[in-house]
């Protein structure tokens, strides 16, 4: 499932819209919080190519099916 779009909300907390038209409240720190700090966050783009959310100019980038795994997985404690 690709990233579409996406809405920033407050530090790593982020709203992700699916390509599936699945949307959910995430917060990613556990994800990119070692790669990504909080003033970098601002840097967030969609890759529109491959649906990947990428931070500073692409240096960090999370693989669509990575993010959406993430995002939906039981074990994960997100909104």
């Amino acid at each position: 499932m690709k990233l579409v779009k996406f809405i920033h909300n407050v530090n790593y907390v982020f709203t992700l819209f699916f390509d599936d038209k699945k949307k959910k409240e995430v917060d990613l720190q556990k994800l990119i919080g070692k790669y990504v700090s909080v003033n970098e966050l601002v840097t967030a783009h969609i890759n529109t190519e491959w649906g990947c959310l990428e931070f500073n100019a692409g240096q960090v980038d999370i693989e669509p099916k990575t993010l959406y795994h993430y995002t939906f997985s039981d074990t994960q404690s997100n909104k």
